[in-house]
Protein backbone atom coordinates (compact mmCIF):
# COMPACT_ATOMS: atom_id res chain seq x y z
CA UNK A 1 0.00 0.00 0.00
CA UNK A 2 1.27 3.51 -0.84
CA UNK A 3 2.55 5.55 2.06
CA UNK A 4 0.71 8.80 2.83
CA UNK A 5 2.63 12.02 2.28
CA UNK A 6 3.95 13.56 5.48
CA UNK A 7 4.10 16.92 3.72
CA UNK A 8 0.74 17.34 2.00
CA UNK A 9 -2.82 16.89 3.22
CA UNK A 10 -4.51 13.77 1.80
CA UNK A 11 -6.79 14.03 -1.21
CA UNK A 12 -9.68 12.94 1.01
CA UNK A 13 -9.58 16.29 2.87
CA UNK A 14 -10.77 18.09 -0.24
CA UNK A 15 -9.61 19.20 -3.68
CA UNK A 16 -6.38 20.85 -4.67
CA UNK A 17 -7.45 24.37 -5.57
CA UNK A 18 -5.41 26.93 -7.47
CA UNK A 19 -5.99 30.59 -8.27
CA UNK A 20 -5.12 32.76 -11.22
CA UNK A 21 -5.12 33.47 -14.90
CA UNK A 22 -7.20 31.52 -17.39
CA UNK A 23 -6.19 32.27 -20.98
CA UNK A 24 -6.24 31.07 -24.51
CA UNK A 25 -2.90 30.63 -26.19
CA UNK A 26 -2.37 31.35 -29.86
CA UNK A 27 0.90 30.07 -31.31
CA UNK A 28 2.92 31.22 -34.29
CA UNK A 29 3.62 28.28 -36.58
CA UNK A 30 7.02 29.62 -37.72
CA UNK A 31 10.08 30.20 -35.56
CA UNK A 32 11.17 33.81 -35.40
CA UNK A 33 11.53 36.92 -33.27
CA UNK A 34 8.37 38.56 -31.97
CA UNK A 35 5.27 39.56 -33.89
CA UNK A 36 6.44 42.49 -36.00
CA UNK A 37 5.54 40.75 -39.23
CA UNK A 38 2.51 38.79 -40.44
CA UNK A 39 2.74 35.15 -39.41
CA UNK A 40 0.45 32.14 -39.47
CA UNK A 41 -1.15 31.32 -36.12
CA UNK A 42 -2.51 28.15 -34.53
CA UNK A 43 -5.08 28.04 -31.75
CA UNK A 44 -6.89 28.95 -29.60
CA UNK A 45 -5.62 26.48 -27.00
CA UNK A 46 -6.88 26.54 -23.38
CA UNK A 47 -4.06 27.87 -21.23
CA UNK A 48 -2.85 29.83 -18.22
CA UNK A 49 -0.38 28.27 -15.79
CA UNK A 50 -3.00 27.55 -13.08
CA UNK A 51 -5.37 26.05 -15.67
CA UNK A 52 -2.67 23.78 -17.11
CA UNK A 53 -1.62 22.66 -13.64
CA UNK A 54 -5.13 21.88 -12.45
CA UNK A 55 -6.08 20.13 -15.69
CA UNK A 56 -3.21 17.68 -15.29
CA UNK A 57 -4.08 17.26 -11.62
CA UNK A 58 -7.63 16.29 -12.58
CA UNK A 59 -6.63 14.06 -15.48
CA UNK A 60 -4.36 11.90 -13.35
CA UNK A 61 -7.12 11.34 -10.80
CA UNK A 62 -6.67 13.99 -8.12
CA UNK A 63 -9.50 16.15 -6.81
CA UNK A 64 -8.97 19.53 -8.44
CA UNK A 65 -10.60 22.96 -8.67
CA UNK A 66 -9.80 26.39 -10.11
CA UNK A 67 -10.62 29.94 -9.07
CA UNK A 68 -10.43 32.54 -11.83
CA UNK A 69 -12.46 34.29 -14.51
CA UNK A 70 -13.12 34.13 -18.23
CA UNK A 71 -15.14 36.26 -20.62
CA UNK A 72 -18.56 35.31 -21.91
CA UNK A 73 -17.05 34.33 -25.25
CA UNK A 74 -15.83 31.33 -27.18
CA UNK A 75 -12.34 31.59 -25.66
CA UNK A 76 -13.83 31.34 -22.18
CA UNK A 77 -15.97 28.35 -23.03
CA UNK A 78 -12.97 26.59 -24.63
CA UNK A 79 -11.34 26.66 -21.19
CA UNK A 80 -14.36 25.79 -19.09
CA UNK A 81 -15.37 22.85 -21.26
CA UNK A 82 -11.83 21.43 -21.29
CA UNK A 83 -11.50 21.65 -17.51
CA UNK A 84 -14.93 20.10 -16.90
CA UNK A 85 -14.13 17.28 -19.30
CA UNK A 86 -10.96 16.51 -17.38
CA UNK A 87 -12.66 16.34 -13.97
CA UNK A 88 -11.89 19.83 -12.65
CA UNK A 89 -14.41 21.64 -10.43
CA UNK A 90 -15.21 24.89 -12.29
CA UNK A 91 -17.88 26.16 -9.86
CA UNK A 92 -15.68 29.10 -8.76
CA UNK A 93 -14.77 30.31 -12.26
CA UNK A 94 -16.56 33.61 -12.87
CA UNK A 95 -17.84 34.52 -16.33
CA UNK A 96 -17.57 38.23 -17.09
CA UNK A 97 -20.08 39.85 -19.46
CA UNK A 98 -17.89 42.94 -19.79
CA UNK A 99 -14.32 41.75 -20.38
CA UNK A 100 -12.87 39.24 -22.86
CA UNK A 101 -11.04 36.09 -21.90
CA UNK A 102 -7.32 36.64 -21.40
CA UNK A 103 -4.93 35.72 -24.18
CA UNK A 104 -1.28 34.99 -24.86
CA UNK A 105 0.29 35.08 -28.31
CA UNK A 106 3.46 32.99 -28.40
CA UNK A 107 6.33 32.75 -30.84
CA UNK A 108 9.36 30.51 -30.49
CA UNK A 109 12.94 31.59 -31.19
CA UNK A 110 15.60 29.37 -32.74
CA UNK A 111 17.17 28.75 -29.32
CA UNK A 112 13.89 27.48 -27.89
CA UNK A 113 13.09 30.63 -25.91
CA UNK A 114 9.71 32.28 -26.33
CA UNK A 115 8.28 35.72 -26.98
CA UNK A 116 4.85 36.42 -25.46
CA UNK A 117 2.26 39.13 -26.04
CA UNK A 118 -0.14 38.94 -23.10
CA UNK A 119 -3.56 40.42 -22.49
CA UNK A 120 -4.17 39.73 -18.81
CA UNK A 121 -4.52 43.05 -17.00
CA UNK A 122 -7.30 44.34 -19.25
CA UNK A 123 -9.10 41.02 -19.59
CA UNK A 124 -11.46 38.90 -17.51
CA UNK A 125 -8.43 36.90 -16.32
CA UNK A 126 -7.57 39.62 -13.80
CA UNK A 127 -11.14 40.23 -12.64
CA UNK A 128 -12.24 37.80 -9.99
CA UNK A 129 -12.79 38.19 -6.27
CA UNK A 130 -13.83 36.45 -3.07
CA UNK A 131 -17.45 35.47 -3.73
CA UNK A 132 -19.91 33.06 -2.16
CA UNK A 133 -18.98 30.44 -4.75
CA UNK A 134 -15.27 30.90 -4.03
CA UNK A 135 -15.88 30.65 -0.29
CA UNK A 136 -17.96 27.50 -0.73
CA UNK A 137 -15.13 25.88 -2.68
CA UNK A 138 -12.32 26.97 -0.37
CA UNK A 139 -14.08 25.81 2.81
CA UNK A 140 -14.08 22.24 1.50
CA UNK A 141 -10.62 22.27 -0.08
CA UNK A 142 -7.61 20.43 1.30
CA UNK A 143 -4.71 22.01 -0.52
CA UNK A 144 -3.87 25.37 -2.13
CA UNK A 145 -1.39 25.55 -5.00
CA UNK A 146 -0.08 29.00 -5.89
CA UNK A 147 1.58 30.03 -9.15
CA UNK A 148 3.95 33.00 -8.93
CA UNK A 149 2.49 34.34 -12.18
CA UNK A 150 -0.80 35.01 -10.37
CA UNK A 151 0.91 37.55 -8.13
CA UNK A 152 1.01 40.03 -11.03
CA UNK A 153 -2.78 40.37 -10.63
CA UNK A 154 -3.91 42.44 -7.61
CA UNK A 155 -7.24 40.60 -7.45
CA UNK A 156 -5.48 37.26 -7.02
CA UNK A 157 -3.67 38.14 -3.81
CA UNK A 158 -6.85 38.84 -1.83
CA UNK A 159 -8.21 35.43 -2.77
CA UNK A 160 -4.90 33.61 -2.25
CA UNK A 161 -4.26 35.14 1.18
CA UNK A 162 -7.76 34.37 2.45
CA UNK A 163 -7.83 30.88 0.92
CA UNK A 164 -4.48 30.03 2.50
CA UNK A 165 -5.77 30.96 5.95
CA UNK A 166 -9.01 28.98 5.56
CA UNK A 167 -7.38 25.87 4.11
CA UNK A 168 -4.52 25.79 6.61
CA UNK A 169 -6.98 26.28 9.49
CA UNK A 170 -8.79 23.08 8.49
CA UNK A 171 -5.58 21.06 8.34
CA UNK A 172 -4.82 21.66 4.68
CA UNK A 173 -1.50 22.47 3.05
CA UNK A 174 0.04 24.88 0.54
CA UNK A 175 2.45 24.52 -2.36
CA UNK A 176 4.18 27.17 -4.46
CA UNK A 177 5.54 27.11 -7.99
CA UNK A 178 7.49 30.38 -8.35
CA UNK A 179 6.71 30.42 -12.10
CA UNK A 180 8.17 33.90 -12.51
CA UNK A 181 7.81 35.41 -15.99
CA UNK A 182 10.44 37.71 -17.46
CA UNK A 183 7.66 39.58 -19.30
CA UNK A 184 5.81 40.45 -16.08
CA UNK A 185 7.02 43.14 -13.67
CA UNK A 186 6.96 42.55 -9.93
CA UNK A 187 6.94 45.53 -7.59
CA UNK A 188 8.22 45.58 -4.01
CA UNK A 189 4.83 44.63 -2.60
CA UNK A 190 4.59 41.64 -4.90
CA UNK A 191 8.10 40.54 -3.96
CA UNK A 192 7.10 40.75 -0.27
CA UNK A 193 4.03 38.64 -0.94
CA UNK A 194 6.17 36.10 -2.76
CA UNK A 195 8.47 35.85 0.26
CA UNK A 196 5.43 35.43 2.51
CA UNK A 197 4.18 32.55 0.39
CA UNK A 198 7.57 30.85 0.44
CA UNK A 199 7.50 30.90 4.26
CA UNK A 200 3.94 29.47 4.27
CA UNK A 201 4.67 26.67 1.81
CA UNK A 202 4.72 23.00 2.70
CA UNK A 203 6.03 22.15 -0.78
CA UNK A 204 8.09 24.26 -3.18
CA UNK A 205 8.38 23.45 -6.90
CA UNK A 206 11.06 25.72 -8.41
CA UNK A 207 12.85 25.52 -11.75
CA UNK A 208 16.40 26.71 -12.39
CA UNK A 209 17.36 29.91 -10.57
CA UNK A 210 13.91 30.12 -8.93
CA UNK A 211 15.34 27.98 -6.14
CA UNK A 212 17.91 30.62 -5.22
CA UNK A 213 15.41 33.44 -5.65
CA UNK A 214 12.96 31.78 -3.28
CA UNK A 215 15.68 31.16 -0.70
CA UNK A 216 17.40 34.52 -1.04
CA UNK A 217 20.85 32.92 -1.06
CA UNK A 218 23.19 31.52 -3.71
CA UNK A 219 23.98 27.86 -4.34
CA UNK A 220 21.73 24.82 -4.45
CA UNK A 221 22.76 23.29 -1.12
CA UNK A 222 22.62 26.62 0.72
CA UNK A 223 19.24 27.43 -0.81
CA UNK A 224 17.75 24.11 0.22
CA UNK A 225 19.06 24.48 3.76
CA UNK A 226 17.67 28.00 4.00
CA UNK A 227 14.24 26.96 2.73
CA UNK A 228 14.04 24.20 5.31
CA UNK A 229 14.93 26.78 7.97
CA UNK A 230 12.00 28.88 6.75
CA UNK A 231 9.66 25.94 7.28
CA UNK A 232 9.29 24.39 3.83
CA UNK A 233 8.83 20.63 4.23
CA UNK A 234 9.52 19.33 0.71
CA UNK A 235 11.39 20.80 -2.26
CA UNK A 236 11.10 19.45 -5.78
CA UNK A 237 13.60 21.01 -8.18
CA UNK A 238 12.60 20.70 -11.83
CA UNK A 239 15.74 20.36 -13.97
CA UNK A 240 14.32 20.00 -17.49
CA UNK A 241 16.31 17.46 -19.51
CA UNK A 242 18.27 16.65 -16.35
CA UNK A 243 15.14 15.29 -14.67
CA UNK A 244 14.04 16.32 -11.19
CA UNK A 245 15.16 16.04 -7.58
CA UNK A 246 13.16 15.91 -4.37
CA UNK A 247 14.65 17.02 -1.05
CA UNK A 248 13.00 16.25 2.29
CA UNK A 249 13.66 17.81 5.69
CA UNK A 250 15.08 14.55 7.05
CA UNK A 251 17.93 14.70 4.52
CA UNK A 252 16.38 12.32 2.00
CA UNK A 253 17.13 13.09 -1.64
CA UNK A 254 15.45 11.34 -4.56
CA UNK A 255 16.49 11.93 -8.17
CA UNK A 256 14.51 11.03 -11.27
CA UNK A 257 15.74 10.94 -14.87
CA UNK A 258 13.94 12.81 -17.63
CA UNK A 259 12.34 11.08 -20.60
CA UNK A 260 13.93 11.20 -24.05
CA UNK A 261 11.33 12.90 -26.25
CA UNK A 262 11.18 15.17 -29.28
CA UNK A 263 10.08 18.57 -28.05
CA UNK A 264 7.28 20.14 -30.08
CA UNK A 265 5.99 22.73 -27.61
CA UNK A 266 7.62 23.28 -24.19
CA UNK A 267 4.85 25.50 -22.80
CA UNK A 268 3.12 23.88 -19.83
CA UNK A 269 5.74 21.21 -19.10
CA UNK A 270 6.47 22.47 -15.59
CA UNK A 271 2.78 23.01 -14.86
CA UNK A 272 1.93 19.44 -15.91
CA UNK A 273 4.84 18.15 -13.81
CA UNK A 274 3.46 19.97 -10.77
CA UNK A 275 -0.13 18.90 -11.35
CA UNK A 276 0.86 15.25 -11.59
CA UNK A 277 3.33 15.36 -8.70
CA UNK A 278 1.00 17.05 -6.21
CA UNK A 279 -1.97 14.87 -7.15
CA UNK A 280 0.12 11.74 -6.74
CA UNK A 281 1.54 12.80 -3.38
CA UNK A 282 -1.92 13.72 -2.08
CA UNK A 283 -3.24 10.36 -3.33
CA UNK A 284 -0.66 8.63 -1.12
CA UNK A 285 2.14 7.80 -3.53
CA UNK A 286 5.75 7.86 -2.29
CA UNK A 287 8.19 10.43 -3.66
CA UNK A 288 9.78 8.03 -6.17
CA UNK A 289 6.46 7.22 -7.83
CA UNK A 290 5.21 10.82 -7.78
CA UNK A 291 8.48 12.01 -9.38
CA UNK A 292 8.13 9.37 -12.08
CA UNK A 293 4.63 10.54 -12.96
CA UNK A 294 5.67 14.20 -12.74
CA UNK A 295 8.54 13.69 -15.18
CA UNK A 296 6.30 11.66 -17.48
CA UNK A 297 3.55 14.28 -17.44
CA UNK A 298 5.95 17.10 -18.28
CA UNK A 299 7.66 15.11 -21.03
CA UNK A 300 4.45 13.85 -22.60
CA UNK A 301 3.04 17.36 -22.73
CA UNK A 302 5.94 18.77 -24.77
CA UNK A 303 5.37 16.22 -27.54
CA UNK A 304 2.08 17.88 -28.52
CA UNK A 305 1.45 21.44 -29.70
CA UNK A 306 -0.67 23.37 -27.22
CA UNK A 307 0.05 24.10 -23.53
CA UNK A 308 -2.18 21.38 -22.05
CA UNK A 309 -2.90 19.18 -25.06
CA UNK A 310 -0.47 16.53 -23.83
CA UNK A 311 -1.72 16.32 -20.24
CA UNK A 312 -2.21 12.62 -19.49
CA UNK A 313 -4.47 10.33 -17.53
CA UNK A 314 -2.79 7.80 -15.27
CA UNK A 315 -3.33 5.09 -17.89
CA UNK A 316 -1.86 7.29 -20.61
CA UNK A 317 1.14 8.14 -18.45
CA UNK A 318 1.66 4.47 -17.57
CA UNK A 319 1.76 3.70 -21.28
CA UNK A 320 4.14 6.61 -21.90
CA UNK A 321 6.46 5.41 -19.11
CA UNK A 322 6.42 1.87 -20.48
CA UNK A 323 7.25 2.89 -24.06
CA UNK A 324 9.57 5.89 -23.67
CA UNK A 325 13.32 5.78 -23.01
CA UNK A 326 14.80 7.83 -20.19
CA UNK A 327 17.85 10.02 -20.30
CA UNK A 328 20.78 9.09 -18.06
Amino acid sequence: MDEPSKTLAPDSLGPTVTVGEILVEIVATKIGVGFREPVELLGPFPSGAPAIFVDQCGRIGGSAALIGAVGSDDFGFVNIERLKRDGVDVSAIAVSPDYPTGSAFVRYRTDGSRDFVYNIGTSAAARFSWTEKVEALVTRSGHLHVMGSALSMPSAWTVIEKAAQVIKARGGTLSLDPNLRKELKYDDQTEARFAQLVAMSNLLLPSGDELERAAGVEGEAASIARLFELGVGEIVLKRGRDGASCFLRDGTRVDAAAFDVKEIDPTGAGDCFGGAYIACRRLGMPVEQALLYGCAAGARNVTVRGPMEGAGTRAELDDFIRTTKRLT
